[in-house]
């Protein structure tokens, strides 16, 4: 198959384009050095590892919604209740505070598990559901 001219332009424009995005990356020494940097740390038998991240405690329900919950809970996906909105709450309200704890820590329909913060304590899990329904 022989290629026209236009064709050999097309490819030729594309190859310097992107051949030119490659080449304006920044290449700064702090910016090499970023790129590279370590993402971890080996230790030595015999060594002693750094002390590792410990929660302060436990998260407000603001925090836990504001990172997994909001996502689906700010704008209804998959039927997925509003916060602050009643009558998408109503129901779910109707059959309990133990029942909607329960389907937001175990799953129900397209929620997962914890709304998928697996890290989440039930407390945590509670603490969010209660900022969403707060005023209703």
């Amino acid at each position: 198959m022989e290629l026209s001219l236009r064709q050999l332009m097309i490819a030729a424009v594309t190859s310097l384009t992107l051949a030119g995005t490659a080449i304006a990356a920044d290449m700064s020494d702090a910016a090499i050095a970023e790129r590279i940097k370590p993402v971890g740390a080996v230790y030595l038998e015999g060594d002693a590892p750094a002390a590792p991240v410990v929660a302060a405690g436990p998260r407000s329900g603001d925090a836990v919604y504001g990172t997994f919950c909001a996502a689906c809970h700010g704008t209804g996906v998959m039927g997925a209740p509003k916060k602050g909105v009643a009558g998408d709450w109503d129901a779910r309200l109707a059959k309990g505070n133990e029942t909607l704890a329960s389907n937001a820590i175990n799953g129900f329909n397209a929620m997962p598990a914890k709304g998928s913060c697996m890290d989440c304590s039930d407390d945590e899990i509670i603490a969010a559901i209660n900022h969403m329904i707060e005023g209703l």
